[in-house]
């Protein structure tokens, strides 16, 4: 068991993160403190390299608080390029492995990076999007001058006297429902709310974390980090694939569309989770239909929170001793939360829904660019931006975004409530609803909708009978569209404005409800691989390159089988939402440098194919 910092009597008095891990090194030096398959950093050795790392990131930009963006590997070198950057005292600036190119370089340029730390697909977007910094560093290649091993490597230096209202992170918001801002969170904020997610998940010395997650988020690093606890991280892009590798483990986190693939994959019922005391997600919201599904397959707690960038980032959690199905928890500690009506903010008593405000000492300094406070109210309440309720116990049930919800007839719709009708409808895999103009009631709700199994037929509009048959007139789904899969942003959430413009289009061109939207689009890529050496060096570059495919806009499915004659033939399925899509990926740069990897291990035989018939037990 590691001897951290946990408990503090005071979550003022905090150690900030780089003293924590001081701390951490000097009376737990050999326990484990990152993982990564056989890449291990204890606590003494993770200190060492971030003090090294300070060394020489301080030797190039100084210590006077300049951007240091980093891709948000999962790896265990951003904890060491993490702490470096903080101990140096300098700012970090996280980005998202899934940043598309024109989003990388506004990133950049609007926060002024003086150095970055990148893996190789996002050096060359960085490079395409002309937006590199004075100083460019990277994750791997150790024998490179400019890696994070090599520098870590090299001595310390003499200390920096960190402030705890200096600004430590820049994150940027998701940009969902607009364009993505970048907050400033001070050590304070991040070493307050490493201390809430710890006691939130019940995070201990003796706890085992897995990480399923497409990038390294500075939560699962901070909380982990801050309560001695070791973290496990896992590449593998298959939902049932990594459950066999979290044996062990004690919380496993993950994120809702990669839950929601494991709760409606076959193989589920022969899976066990031996030891572990709970799945977390976040990042949006998981259906309660999968999250029952879940608890019912491994017999432990499926919780959810909610938190933003401005709050570095959670706020509230569902308690792993006493979940609230459906709802995101009670506030975490020292924190209070309200729901204000839309129009007149004026507080609003228990059940009545309003835009969600938050307040409490994780709640950032200010937005990039503007004046410390902005965008928070006089007595410290952060306006979410969130539309939600509260229940008598404290439990918050979110609805949608401000900008998401709609009135018919005066009527507060949530797009959300009427997702969660239509999931439980045994012909749903999948759906979205957005709002459409109407003449008379305003607004109505439209859906989209992946049939199930083998009702690929065009039943759209007896689902929505169904549905509508026990809700109000008001929540009623007056036009429907079949589609092959949902479109969502490279993180896995619904940008419903574009799903809104896109179903107007389809709207535009034919009936309601008799067509398959996507249905003759979607395409199916078939690659045959026969290993030259031996299957395993292939199978690990495969599982990299799997995950990349995973993350890119319109990937849908892939499923790899090898042959039981010859073991050294693979034959991957891949589908995409249409072929314009995956053309997209194939002739990215990132793809290609795959391809150079693959060309020395496999040979390849590929084709794209359309689907002609299916059917399914």
């Amino acid at each position: 068991m590691a001897d951290g910092v946990l408990p503090v009597a005071s979550l003022l008095d905090t150690p900030l993160l780089p003293d924590a891990l001081r701390i951490l090194a000097e009376n737990s030096p050999n326990q484990v403190a990152v993982r990564l398959g056989e890449a291990v950093l204890t606590f003494a050795e993770l200190d060492r390299a971030a003090s090294g790392f300070a060394a020489a990131l301080a030797d190039r930009i100084g210590s006077a608080g300049s951007v240091v963006a980093m891709s948000s590997v999962l790896h265990p070198e951003f904890a060491i390029a993490y702490y470096g950057t903080l101990r140096s005292g300098n700012v970090v600036l996280p980005l998202s492995p899934l940043l598309r190119e024109g989003d990388l370089g506004r990133v950049l340029t609007e926060s002024s990076a003086a150095a970055a730390v990148l893996n190789d697909s996002m050096t060359a977007a960085v490079a395409r999007a002309s937006a590199t910094p004075e100083h460019l560093l990277c994750f791997g290649n150790p024998d490179r001058a400019a890696s994070v091993a090599a520098l870590a490597a090299g001595p310390a230096g003499e200390p920096v006297e960190l402030e705890p209202d200096a600004v430590a992170c820049i994150h940027f918001t998701s940009g969902t429902t607009g364009q993505s801002k970048g907050v400033r969170l001070t050590h304070r904020n991040i070493a307050v709310n490493a201390v809430q997610v710890a006691e939130a998940h019940g995070v201990t010395g003796t706890s085992v974390t897995f990480n399923h997650l497409p990038s390294y988020h500075p939560m699962h690093l901070n909380s982990g980090l801050i309560a001695g606890a070791t973290q496990v991280l896992c590449l593998a892009p298959d939902p049932v694939a990594t459950i066999a590798l979290a044996a062990g483990v004690t919380h496993y986190y993950s994120m809702p569309f990669r839950l929601a693939r494991l709760a409606t994959d076959p193989r589920l019922a022969d899976l066990k989770l031996p030891g572990c005391e709970v799945i977390l997600s976040g990042g949006s919201a998981l259906s309660p239909v999968h999250a029952e599904i879940l608890r019912a397959q491994f017999g432990i707690p499926v919780v959810q929170g909610y938190g933003l960038a401005e709050t570095a980032p959670l706020v509230l959690s569902d308690g792993p001793a006493a979940p609230r199905p459906g709802s995101v928890g009670q506030v975490v500690r020292d924190t209070e939360v309200r729901v204000v009506d839309l129009s007149t903010r004026e507080p609003l008593p228990v059940g009545e829904r309003g835009e969600v405000e938050v307040r409490g000492p994780q709640v950032m300094r200010g937005y990039l660019g503007r004046p410390d406070g902005d965008g928070i109210g006089a007595e410290g309440w952060l306006p979410t931006g969130d539309v939600g309720c509260l229940d008598e116990d404290g439990y918050l049930f979110l609805a949608d975004r401000i900008k998401d919800v709609f009135k018919r007839d005066n009527w507060l719709i949530s797009p959300t409530e009427i997702e969660a009708e239509l999931l439980r409808h045994p012909g749903v895999a999948d759906c979205a609803v957005v709002d459409q103009p109407d003449e008379f009631a305003g607004a109505v709700a439209a859906a989209l909708i992946v049939p199930a199994g083998d009702e690929w037929v065009p039943r759209a509009g007896e689902i929505a009978a169904e549905i509508n048959a026990a809700q109000p007139y008001y929540k009623h789904i007056e036009h429907v569209e079949l589609t092959r899969a949902i479109p969502r942003s490279p993180n896995g959430k619904l940008v419903r404005r574009e799903l809104r413009e896109a179903l107007s289009s389809v709207r535009g061109a034919q009936n309601p409800g008799t067509a398959l939207l996507g249905a003759d689009t979607v395409v199916t890529f078939i690659s045959k691989f026969t290993v030259k050496g031996e299957p395993e060096e292939f199978e690990k570059v495969f599982t990299e390159h799997a995950q990349y495919m995973a993350e890119q806009p319109g990937f849908v499915a892939y499923q790899m089988v090898r042959s039981l004659r010859d073991p050294k033939v693979y034959l991957n399925i891949g589908q995409w939402v249409d072929a314009n899509a995956h053309k997209a990926v194939v002739t990215s740069p990132e793809f290609q440098a795959h391809v150079k990897k693959f060309v020395e291990l496999v040979d390849v035989e590929a084709d794209l194919y359309s689907t002609v018939s299916e059917a399914s037990a």
